[in-house]
């Protein structure tokens, strides 16, 4: 992974302003999932907003377009079923003739997204890549929902992702996927006309209990201690679930991301998002170990171990 860029629309929502579309307050949001503001997105698409988080990425990544050969998209929430947003996403940017797909596990699309490709650079299917995720979660939003409604926002996250040469140490650790397909219905969006719905509680008590020995395996598969790593970046669904999880891996120096405070829970862009910010903001150390660890719709869930960019 060589480079990171991230884009989120400017339009901020407050806790204050769903408060006057619904019946909650600042206090009862922050309490119950820690989330403050969330940005929502109003003429751009999730194209719009992938294509701009991978523009910043590809820029500082110091590659053209024209070497890239591989774009693939993680997202739950593109409207468009043909072309996908991947090609789309291509064209914005000026890639010519590059392998385009999407990939829709929801929250965990980006670990997927990342696993699939490092397979395929691995297997000299492509050279260089971008991996992107991306939501317009706003769309799908029932803004009388007040259970649902406080979580939500949009924006896109993306990677620059590259073979290494022989000899050289791997950047990206073997990936931990899996599913819970007997309980996928505990977050979907069905439907032609469809909304966001969720049961609130059995999805957080089954991140709390059941992930973090699965977090820990991507650890063990990259041959990394715990005591190693320097940053976890989980999905950012809700804070208790967050703060939850890392209490249990015992990563004593890793900084937890925490980008749910001010972007609420974006899906598949949520870790991208977030890592980005924190390699931005110089909170992790170049070549340093971090652990990515996207869960959630259809209890799906993915994770492995990067070096920072």
């Amino acid at each position: 992974m060589i480079a990171l860029g991230h884009y989120q629309p400017s339009r901020v929502l407050t806790n204050d302003d769903l408060a006057q579309l619904v019946d909650t307050n600042d206090t009862w949001i922050r309490d119950r999932v820690g989330i403050v503001t969330r940005r929502i997105a109003d003429s751009e698409t999730v194209a719009d907003m992938a294509a701009a988080a991978a523009d910043k990425a590809l820029a500082n990544s110091g590659l053209a377009a024209s070497d890239i050969d591989l774009v693939v998209v993680a997202t739950c929430s593109a409207v468009d079923r043909s072309p996908n947003t991947a090609c789309r996403v291509a064209a914005k940017l000026g890639i010519d003739a590059p392998g385009a797909f999407d990939i829709n596990t929801a929250c965990s699309g980006f670990s997927y997204a990342l696993g699939t490709v490092d397979h395929a650079l691995r297997a000299g299917a492509a050279r260089n890549a971008i991996v992107i995720g991306a939501e317009k979660l706003s769309d799908f939003t029932d803004w009388t929902d007040r259970s649902t409604c406080i979580l939500f926002g949009d924006g896109a996250g993306a990677a620059v992702v590259s073979a290494t040469g022989e000899g050289e140490p791997d950047g990206i650790g073997p990936v931990v996927w899996g599913s819970v397909p007997e309980r996928s219905d505990a977050v979907r969006i069905e439907g032609w006309r469809p909304y966001i719905k969720q049961e609130g509680q059995a999805v957080f008590r089954w991140a709390t209990t059941a992930l973090a020995p699965l977090a820990l395996q991507a650890c063990e598969r990259a041959g990394v201690d715990p005591s190693e790593i320097a940053a976890f970046v989980p999905h950012q669904a809700n804070l208790r679930i967050i703060e939850g999880i890392a209490k249990r891996l015992n990563m004593p120096q890793a900084v937890v991301a925490k980008d749910i405070v001010e972007s609420g829970n974006t899906s598949a862009a949520s870790v991208p998002l977030a890592l980005s910010k924190l390699v931005e903001r110089r909170e992790v150390p170049s070549g340093a170990p971090v652990l990515l660890f996207g869960f959630g719709g259809g209890l799906t869930y993915a994770g492995q171990v990067v070096r920072c960019p």
